[in-house]
């Protein structure tokens, strides 16, 4: 006896489907999608090797130690010590100093060692007081 064989159907996969579902996830987390700004401190760093920055009259100096704790040059060129070592405290006595000299050079003073945390500080603390000449004094690369 001679059996017959049922003929195969051709098996075809469309893709438009799966396409279609991957424009639509496409689409959906474009929407969704958040964009964030992180803050940001306009600053122009100096550069090590170069020419000798302007003399101004006046500037307000911001000193760090390697232990980072501030000090405010004062008048008579003495760094006097914050009494507040906090970032409230920073913010205060850099509030006062913004009221009459916020178009001063603001320069920040910073030991090798200083904490990257205390420099920041000092920069978003500045910046959101309303000191816009925000700069970090430097010395030349010795020879």
């Amino acid at each position: 006896m001679k059996f017959q064989r049922k003929k195969k159907e051709k098996i075809d996969i469309s893709m438009t489907p799966m396409i279609d579902v991957v424009f639509l996830l496409l689409i959906f987390f474009m929407v969704t999608t958040t964009f964030s700004r992180q803050t940001e401190v306009n600053i122009k760093l100096p550069e090590a090797e170069g020419t000798e920055a302007k003399d101004y009259p006046k500037t307000v100096s911001l000193v760090i130690d390697a232990n980072g704790i501030y000090s405010l040059i004062g008048d008579d060129n003495l760094p006097h010590q914050l009494i507040n070592q906090t970032r409230d405290g920073l913010k205060q006595e850099l509030s006062k100093l913004a009221e009459h000299s916020k178009d001063l050079p603001f320069v920040i003073n910073a030991a090798d060692e200083t904490p990257n945390k205390a420099v920041m500080t000092a920069l978003d603390i500045a910046g959101q007081v309303g000191f816009s000449h925000i700069t970090f004094a430097t010395v030349k690369p010795s020879d």
